[in-house]
């Protein structure tokens, strides 16, 4: 199988079996967002979700939140992986938005990652998710599922690598919506250690499953 064949393989299954593919994270506006992407390195999106309203209904602007205390945001987003950076980071976010970009979460990733808190892959989420920008953020689950399934070398040991072969390769309409796939895929089927592949519809086009699982099974 071609690469070109295979990346035509699993993008025509993931438009008919996943045609809407959106992010988990629950927002209403691009600085909910932000504040959400930011919580959820190294974190469950559930987890997030679970945390957010407080915080939103606390600091729903960046004005509000350029005020807060560190023990107050502490307080808020303790249950959360790292609480005492990202408070920082949530509060020193809040006081760039509005000393630098009029309170207006940016739209450029260059822009974005300004921000405390914010690396390429918050601002490629960010830009993808609230502009539909051809930009694919490459989490562990990216990362993973589309070395499995074969749509980057193994030898791209880098997100950024594997970033720059999936852009390459993706039609640029359907970027925004792929990065979705691939960590929905990775969430729920393509597991790290216990991959679900007996019920993977992906099995065809994907190289880990003709390459390993069928060799044990044979």
């Amino acid at each position: 199988m071609t690469k070109k064949e295979r990346y035509a393989g699993v993008i025509a299954y993931f438009e008919t079996q996943v045609p809407i593919a959106e992010t988990e994270l629950i927002y209403n506006n691009p600085f909910e967002l932000l504040v959400a992407v930011i919580l959820s390195a190294q974190c469950t999106d559930k987890r997030v979700n679970l945390t957010t309203p407080s915080i939103f209904a606390k600091f729903p602007t960046p004005q509000k939140m350029a005020k807060a205390s560190f023990d107050d945001m502490f307080a808020l987003i303790k249950s959360i992986s790292y609480p005492s950076n990202k408070s920082k980071h949530l509060i020193g976010m809040a006081g760039l938005l509005l000393s630098k970009f009029g309170g207006e979460v940016p739209m450029t990733v260059d822009e974005l990652v300004e921000l405390p808190g914010v690396g390429r892959k918050t601002a490629n989420v960010i830009t993808s998710v609230i502009d539909q920008q051809p930009n694919m953020a490459v989490d562990t689950h990216v990362f993973r599922v589309s070395k499995r399934l074969g749509l980057v070398a193994q030898k791209a040991s880098t997100p950024l690598a594997v970033e720059k072969e999936l852009i390459k390769n993706i039609p640029s309409e359907l970027v925004h919506k792929a990065h979705h796939w691939l960590i929905l895929h990775g969430r729920y089927t393509c597991l790290a250690r216990t991959p679900k592949c007996d019920s993977c519809g992906l099995q065809a086009n994907c190289r880990y499953y003709n390459t390993k699982v069928l060799k044990v099974k044979s």
